[in-house]
Formats: structure tokens, sequence, C-alpha cells
């Protein structure tokens, strides 16, 4: 097992920028901080003053380095599908192996947390595609079994190649970012139409873009829609960037929402029991997906 990635960011885990996400959106309802319970979701505005140094950095190294250019680059190396071939299971004990010592909430490993997203989806009633997308979301961070720094696999996304909204969190780092100071880029369309729609928008690279580009000729629309932009918290949690979307995409983006939930709130202590769920999720994934695919 590996020390997951420690050596390539400053975060001790990648769980941390999730952990994180949940100080910056609150359950609904839920004090975020036990000492002040006046502190709902409401009333939360101080997210700066109380993240951590090692977020903080996390997001200057993702906010200067996520330019068209990089993007174009890691999509040309990545999206041919030609680094691993394996089965979706198979993938999930790969990724297990991207060990989570340090995480100071939980140390399941990462196989349970899929399990733990799943199951709660699972307990709600909702479709069998719905299921298997939170089985499968986190799967595009064996990117970090490759080699890729942190901030090149996790962290929220958003659309490159126009001006960067300053509701993306710590967006003042984007001032060090080359692609600010190119007029290509630069404005509120930057190399795009309006309403050109999200499917024309070269996304941050990471995770979420990753695993679309394996799963898109496998799964539903909305599932995709899912797994491409969970982590796109600029649109689906602060309304930005609806110049470039289609009524299409806000429709699709329900789905994200409902699934968002499930994202940020399902991580506990309760240990999933691998060995009893596995026929189950191994004829989910039957049901969409060949024995193998291409990574």
């Amino acid at each position: 097992m590996i020390d997951n990635n420690k050596a390539a960011g400053p975060l001790d885990d990648l769980d941390e920028w999730e952990d994180d996400l949940k100080k910056r959106y609150p359950k609904p309802g839920v004090p975020f901080n036990p000492i002040d319970p006046e502190k709902t979701e409401d009333k939360f505005r101080d997210y700066k003053a109380e993240v951590r140094p090692t977020v903080k950095e996390f997001y200057r190294l993702n906010h200067t380095q996520q330019t068209v250019d990089f993007v174009r680059r890691k999509r040309q190396e990545y999206i041919g599908l030609n680094h691993r071939r394996m089965g979706i299971w198979e993938a999930m004990e790969y990724l297990n192996t991207l060990v989570d010592d340090s995480d100071p909430d939980t140390n399941l490993p990462q196989i349970e947390h899929l399990l733990q997203t799943s199951e709660a989806i699972r307990r709600d009633g909702h479709p069998r595609w719905f299921i298997l997308a939170g089985l499968m979301h986190d799967l595009g961070k064996i990117l970090c079994l490759w080699d890729e720094p942190q901030w090149a696999v996790v962290g929220d996304t958003f659309p490159v190649g126009c001006a960067y909204s300053p509701t993306i969190v710590f967006s003042e780092f984007f001032q060090a970012n080359p692609d600010v100071n190119d007029s290509r880029y630069s404005t509120k369309l930057g190399i795009y139409q309006e309403g050109c729609g999200l499917d024309n928008v070269m996304m941050s690279w990471g995770h979420d873009e990753y695993l679309y580009h394996v799963t898109k000729n496998y799964l539903p629309e909305p599932a995709l829609y899912m797994l491409r932009y969970h982590s796109c918290y600029p649109i689906h949690r602060e309304g930005a960037y609806q110049y470039l979307m289609t009524d299409h995409d806000r429709e699709m983006f329900e789905w994200v929402k409902a699934f968002n939930k499930y994202d940020l709130y399902t991580k506990s202590h309760e240990r999933p029991d691998i060995t009893k769920l596995r026929p189950f999720y191994e004829d989910l994934i039957g049901e969409f997906f060949p024995a193998k695919i291409d990574w």
C-alpha cells in the first residue's frame, strides 16, 4: 500500500479536500461547529478564516496551474484510455491501494467510502444507474496512482478558456494563472459562444473529467453528468457560468444536485460488509459494463 500520494501536494490525504467541502457547505440544518450551535448553514459565512493552511496551499497550486494548455495536455494523455484495462470492481480494488492513513475522520479504505455512498443512495430507492454512479464516482482518483499531483486529481472543478468566476473558492489565486493575462481566455466567454453547452466547454482536469471519458459509452446521461460535474461547485452550488449552459444542461444539473448530498454527507465510521454486498454490486456492474474496460 502507498501513502496516499502525500509527496505530490500539501494535503495530508485526498479526503482533506472533501472534508473541507463540508465546512464550506454544511449539511442543511446541522451545526457546523458543535461549540457554536447557532452556526448552521444559513449563518455560515467565515469559511476562509477557518480553512487549514494545507487546503489553502492546495487551492493556490490548483488555481495557478489549471490552464488551457495544461488541460489540453492531460486530455491528450488520458482520454485515449490507454493506461490500463480492468473491470469496475477491479478498479475499486486498485483504488483501494490509495491508503488514507492520516484522515482524521475515518480510517476506512477507499472501497468502503464508495460503498457508503452507494448504499445510502440505494436505501433511498433511487434507480440502479444512480446507485452505480454513487459506487463509481471517485474511481477517477486512480490518477494519483499514476503520479498525478493532488491539484490535478481533486478540487473544485470549473471551466477553463474563459474568465474564472469569482464564486470559485479562493478565486484570488487565479491572478497568478497565465490565462488571466491571455486575451483569448480572459473575457467572460473566452473561446466559447454564449449558450454553447457544457459538452463544448473544457473543464479543469481532475478525477471527474477523467472518469467521464472512461464511462461515457456505458452509463445513462444523468449518471454521466453526476460523474463529470459532481465537483463543479461553482455551477451546482453557486450558480455560476449559466451563460455557457443550455436548458438541457440545467435539467441534467438537477441530477448533479440530487447526487451531491450523498457525495458530501455519507462518510461515517460504520463499515459496510464488503463480502455481503459484493454479489449485488457485481450484478449491478454487469448490467451496464462488460467484464473489462479501458482506463
